[in-house]
């Protein structure tokens, strides 16, 4: 359990992390800041106090895998990472730039401390479910975590590897929704309604737990709970705000893909109380 000092050096650091998410995409000129906002408390939290990793060991075999199935939003998690110091601060600025390491989407083959190549929505608990299945085969103790989108529970794939998760008792996977309620389209509601998508996974087997997403206390609460669970897999469901922290993107479906302009950048810096420069 967090103490209070942590939660609070957590909370302040998750502040820095939006504010990488800000800096690279203004740098970039396109990405993805509303998805990345939204999931920036969950990734501070795993990446910077939960998770076994090594920056100076980025594949350790012990180590924990994070799979962002939700490729797009790539800023938020190379943010966490060069927070966590897998590479220098400075290189966010290069986010898709040519030979940069840093590409619109996760390469696992070129970006220190990702575990996954993603992209492609609904892939993500695939992948999780193979890796799950590898570690219990090979009676090791790590464990798998993977975000997707509320958007992209629309993917039928997300379904299959659902049904597979339960039916392998892979309870060293803990999945999470970024339940923002909005996707490029507009509201879930609207483009495909996701009605109770905690029922849905309990029909599915899987145990599930419902949360403020932006409130670290109450996502360490959760991921301690997702380790005492035996013989089925955990879905976390983070209700979420797409945006948070950037008032005048929050709750905007149209900052889903498009990076502020200098001066938005500029305010939205100044929102969350951070200077232009690193």
């Amino acid at each position: 359990m967090l103490s209070e000092h942590q939660l609070e050096e957590l909370q302040e650091r998750a502040r820095h992390i939006r504010g990488h998410i800000i800096r690279m995409l203004a740098a970039a000129k396109s990405g993805h800041p509303g998805g990345s906002l939204s999931s920036a408390d969950l990734l501070t939290y795993l990446y910077l106090y939960k998770m076994k990793i090594d920056p100076k060991n980025p594949k350790l075999a012990e180590r924990d895998r994070f799979i962002l199935s939700k490729g797009h939003c790539a800023p938020v998690l190379y943010a966490a990472l060069a927070e966590k110091g897998f590479f220098d601060v400075a290189e966010i600025t290069t986010l898709r730039k040519f030979h940069s390491n840093l590409q619109g989407h996760p390469d696992m083959k070129k970006t220190p401390g990702v575990d996954m190549s993603s992209g492609s929505l609904g892939q993500g608990l695939s992948v999780s479910n193979g890796i799950a299945l590898s570690a219990k085969l090979d009676h090791k103790s790590y464990r798998i975590y993977v975000l997707m989108g509320d958007g992209e529970l629309e993917e039928g794939q997300v379904w299959e590897a659902a049904m597979t998760s339960a039916h392998y008792k892979l309870d060293n996977v803990t999945a999470f929704v970024d339940h923002n309620h909005l996707q490029i389209d507009g509201k879930i509601e609207d483009v495909k309604s996701l009605t109770s998508p905690g029922e849905r996974f309990k029909a599915f087997g899987w145990h599930v737990i419902e949360i403020n997403g932006n409130d670290i206390a109450a996502i360490d609460k959760a991921v301690e709970e997702a380790e005492t669970i035996k013989g089925k897999p955990t879905m976390i469901i983070m209700n979420t705000i797409k945006g948070k922290g950037v008032s005048f993107m929050e709750n905007q479906a149209g900052w889903h893909g498009v990076a502020p302009k200098p001066e938005e950048a500029e305010q939205a810096l100044k929102e969350l109380g951070l200077s232009t420069n690193q």
